[in-house]
């Protein structure tokens, strides 16, 4: 029986990840991402569906990033009625991560409308938290490691594949392939999280490269932060660093409460502020099986710092002058309480911007890294002459290496890999790499192709 492959999204860019597999009239979908970075990526959110939501059987979700789950809100409200397939730890973050992009999409549409500075007559949210709570009525959690049942007569086993809490490769057999889609593959020996499982075999592969191009430095990421968080503080400076709140948040405080319990990060206070960070840290503790930190570890290093949930707390540490840290969402600087942080520190040169891994191209983030020393926020331009740092070892993503390492799991090459979730250049320095070492026959997936896995 016939059976296709196209990718609807993280073809070409790292973003919008949205694989859809079809066979004799059954279709199965994998991940459904929101676009992110450049305006001409982010439009694409707000263009139909590709293909009938309504006529998709099941959804397989490899992990709660938005950039994965957050287009699943309006796949729902526009006529998707089957399960969507993850694991329990994916199911409780996608609780926390699509309420609070709803939330958020809602307020920032207000807020144009208040002040007039969007170009849309009235401004929108691309859906509204009641959708994203419809959303989540779909969510059907599944183990790790366990066979489980989809329509259509396909089987599903997740493998862990760290990263994030809950974050999965997906194995699908369906009618006689077997098709493995990596979803990110995180670090090995990473602090937190466990390594990517392996896996023995697939006939088809679809593996992402978002560091496809790229190593991580070889230096310990509680080092880096130190060194910038002493120089910061000495010249009477704050630290603010933006951070994803699922995962990238909980790998920090963790560092953090290692650099504390070492006595050299002395007493400089350290703020949590973003709500979502916050329930996510929480999240650590009833999850343990999916992360490598005993419990007492786990409890002391969520509490390394005070968590600022009220948003007049939020605002006091803006016109706070003190020298501190805050650790606060949005990664990229896209959205959030840290625009605000942003904005109020910023034009300090005492200060210190400090990302905390990889920034999108078109990203606020992705910008300021680059050397921008204004930002647009809130309709206006803010000057920046804070110094700017980044800390890619932090990344939660496989380097090059890493990527290689869990290739090097498979005990026979698959009929064809087709390498995704990467901008161009890391997508085809992976596809060289893996053409090279491992002989595989493999090629860097076009946007909307159909491809037939024979």
């Amino acid at each position: 029986m016939t059976m296709t492959l196209q990718c609807l999204g993280a073809a070409g860019t790292v973003t919008g990840s949205r694989h859809l597999l079809e066979s004799e009239g059954r279709r199965m979908l994998i991940d459904c991402g929101l676009f992110q970075g450049l305006k001409t990526l982010r439009e694409r959110n707000w263009e139909d569906f590709p293909v009938e939501p309504g006529e998709i059987d099941s959804v397989v979700l490899t992990h709660a990033h938005l950039d994965h789950s957050g287009n699943l809100p309006k796949l729902v409200r526009d006529g998707y009625r089957g399960d969507i397939v993850c694991t329990p730890a994916t199911a409780d973050l996608c609780d926390i991560l699509l309420k609070d992009a709803a939330h958020l999409q809602e307020r920032e549409a207000e807020q144009a409308n208040r002040y007039g500075y969007s170009k849309h007559k009235p401004a929108r949210p691309l859906y509204t938290v009641h959708e994203a709570e419809r959303a989540l009525k779909h969510l059907a959690p599944q183990p790790f490691d366990v066979d489980g049942e989809l329509p259509a007569r396909a089987l599903l086993k997740f493998r862990r594949a760290g990263h994030i809490l809950g974050a999965a490769t997906a194995e699908i057999r369906w009618r006689g392939r077997t098709i493995v889609f990596s979803g990110d593959l995180g670090r090995y020996d990473d602090a937190i999280m466990p390594d990517p499982e392996p896996v023995k075999r697939a006939d088809y592969l679809i593996v992402e490269s978002t560091y496809g191009d790229r190593l991580h430095e070889p230096v310990d990421p509680a080092e880096a932060l130190l060194e910038v968080i002493q120089r910061t503080v000495r010249r009477g400076g704050t630290v603010v660093i933006p951070s994803f709140a699922v995962g990238r948040a909980q790998l920090l405080l963790h560092h953090l409460w290692r650099l504390r319990q070492s006595g050299r990060l002395g007493l400089v206070p350290i703020y949590l502020d973003s709500p979502m960070a916050i329930d996510a840290t929480d999240l650590m503790s009833r999850h343990g099986e999916d992360h490598r930190l005993s419990p007492e570890v786990c409890r002391q290093s969520c509490h390394v710092a005070e968590y600022v949930r009220d948003v007049e707390e939020s605002k006091a540490l803006s016109t706070n002058t003190m020298p501190k840290v805050i650790i606060s969402a949005s990664g990229m600087a896209t959205g959030g309480r840290v625009l605000h942080h942003l904005k109020a520190f910023g034009g300090d040169r005492r200060n210190t911007i400090l990302f905390s891994g990889y920034q999108a191209v078109g990203t606020r983030g992705a910008k300021l890294v680059a050397g921008a020393r204004e930002t647009k926020m809130f309709g206006h331009w803010i000057p920046i002459r804070a110094e700017i740092e980044n800390l890619p070892m932090l990344s939660a993503h496989a380097d090059a290496d890493e990527i290689m390492r869990w290739l090097g799991g498979f005990e026979a090459p698959p009929k064809h890999t087709y390498i995704v979730h990467g901008e161009p250049a890391a997508s085809e320095a992976l596809r060289e790499r893996i053409g090279r070492d491992l002989e595989w026959p493999c090629s860097v997936a076009e946007p909307m192709r159909r491809y037939r896995l024979a």
